[in-house]
C-alpha cells in the first residue's frame, strides 16, 4: 500500500517523507529524534501504519511543521528531473532530494497565492531545442527579442526579468552553499538563488543559465555537458548579445584593462565572462584568452573582480511583494495559508529564504509596476 492510498485519512505518509526531505534526515537519523525504528518511520511513510497522536506531534517539532501538515496529501511533488541541477551527476543526492522538496512546498505556498492574487503571466517562450552553439546565440536573442528587452544594451534586472515572465524567485536557506542557482521546470517556474556568490555579476549570470534551461530544456534531464554548455552559452548571448557587444568591445593586441572594467560595469557582466565572450566571437585569439584569465588568477580575481562592490545585488520581489500585499489587504489570509499548508515561520523561511511580512501593516505602501505586489482577488 502506498502513502497516497493510506486508508488513515489523518496522516498521509507522503507527507511525512516530503518533511523528512526537507529536513535532509535518513530515516534512521528521525528515528533517532523521535525514539523510533527506521522500520517503524518507513511504514508511516508507505501508510502501512497510522502514528499515535504523541508521535505526530514529534514528528511535526522535529520537523519544523505544524501536525496539519501530514492531514493532507503531497499533490504532484516535485521530483528531481524537474530539477536542473548543475552538473547531475556529482551532485549530492541528498541535496537534490532536498532541493526537490522544498521546491514542492514553493509550489504549494505559490498555488495558495495565486488562489488570492494576480500573479504575471508565465511567459517562458519554448523557441526549440539547439543542436549547436550558433542555434542557442539566435534562441538568446530571440528569447530578448520575445521579453522586448532589444539586442543593443544591458538587462538592468535580471531577477526582475525572470519575475516579469512569471517565474518565482527564491532563496533555499542551508543548502544554497551547496548548489548554484538552480531551476525547477513546473506550471509556473521556480529559481533558487545561491547565497554562496556575494557578487551581483556572478548570481545575474546563474540567473541567466537557468532562464536558458527554461528556454531551451524544456521536458529534458539536463547536467551533462551539453546541456549545460548551452545554458552557459545562452547566459553569455542572453546578457551580451553578439553584435552590440562586438561593436563595444575593445580591439587591440594588448588588452586594455581599464575599457574592459568599463563594460563590466554598463553590461553588469564580470571580466572573466566578457574575455570568455570575446574569445567565443573571436574577438581575441587563444594566447589573448589564457592571458587574461593568468592575470585576473595573478592579481587576486579568480572569485572576487574589482568593482563587484560597485553592481548592487538584484533582490527577489515577486513573492515577498505578493505576500505584504496579501498580508495588508486581506490580513487573515496570510494566517490561513499556513493553517492550511501546516508550515512553521521557520520552514517558511528556509524554503523562501524570508522571513513571513508582518500581518497587520498599517497602510499599504505604494510597489512599483515592476515589484509585481499582484491584485487581490
Amino acid at each position: 500500500m502506498t502513502a497516497q492510498h493510506s486508508l488513515f485519512a489523518s496522516f498521509h505518509g507522503d507527507k511525512l517523507r516530503l518533511a523528512r526531505l526537507l529536513s535532509s534526515l535518513s530515516l534512521d537519523e528521525l528515528g533517532g529524534q523521535v525514539a523510533a525504528s527506521r522500520q517503524y518511520l518507513h511504514q508511516l511513510e508507505t501508510g502501512a501504519k497510522e502514528p499515535t497522536p504523541e508521535m505526530t506531534a514529534a514528528l511535526a517539532a522535529v520537523l519544523r511543521v505544524s501536525e496539519r501538515f501530514f492531514e493532507t496529501p503531497a499533490l504532484n511533488p516535485v521530483r528531481e528531473d524537474d530539477c536542473h541541477f548543475r552538473k547531475l551527476f556529482t551532485a549530492p543526492r541528498t541535496v537534490m532530494a532536498q532541493a526537490a522538496a522544498r521546491g514542492t512546498l514553493v509550489e504549494m505556498l505559490v498555488t495558495a497565492l495565486e488562489k488570492r492574487l494576480k500573479l504575471p503571466k508565465i511567459d517562458f517562450p519554448d523557441l526549440g531545442k539547439p543542436e549547436s552553439l550558433d542555434e542557442v546565440e539566435s534562441i538568446a536573442e530571440a528569447a530578448r527579442e520575445h521579453w522586448r528587452l532589444g539586442l543593443d544594451g544591458p538587462i538592468t534586472n535580471m531577477t526582475r526579468v525572470l519575475e516579469n515572465a512569471g517565474a518565482v524567485v527564491v532563496q533555499f536557506v542551508d543548502i544554497s552553499d551547496r548548489i548554484d542557482a538552480l531551476s525547477i521546470a513546473r506550471r509556473r517556474p521556480i529559481i533558487v538563488r545561491s547565497d554562496a556568490k556575494a557578487a551581483a555579476v556572478l548570481l545575474r549570470f546563474d540567473l541567466a543559465h537557468e532562464c536558458g534551461h527554461l528556454v531551451m530544456h524544456q521536458g529534458i534531464v539536463t547536467g551533462d555537458h551539453k546541456t549545460e554548455e548551452q545554458a552557459h552559452r545562452f547566459a553569455s548571448a542572453f546578457l551580451l548579445p553578439r553584435r552590440a557587444f562586438a561593436r563595444e568591445f575593445p580591439r587591440s593586441r594588448a588588452l586594455q584593462w581599464t575599457s574592459l572594467y568599463a563594460l563590466k560595469l554598463r553590461w553588469k557582466v564580470s571580466v572573466r565572462a566578457i574575455v570568455r565572450r570575446a574569445f567565443d566571437l573571436g574577438l581575441i585569439d587563444a594566447a589573448q584568452y589564457r592571458t587574461a584569465n593568468v592575470h585576473l588568477t595573478k592579481t587576486g580575481q579568480a572569485k572576487a573582480e574589482r568593482h563587484d562592490d560597485a553592481i548592487a545585488p538584484e533582490g527577489a520581489e515577486l513573492l515577498d511583494a505578493g505576500l505584504t500585499a496579501l498580508a495588508t489587504r486581506q490580513p487573515a489570509a496570510l494566517g490561513d495559508i499556513m493553517n492550511e499548508l501546516g508550515l512553521t515561520p521557520a520552514l517558511f523561511s528556509a524554503i523562501t529564504g524570508a522571513a513571513l511580512p508582518q500581518v497587520a501593516v498599517p497602510k499599504l505602501a505604494a510597489v512599483p509596476r515592476e515589484a509585481h505586489a499582484g491584485e487581490a482577488r
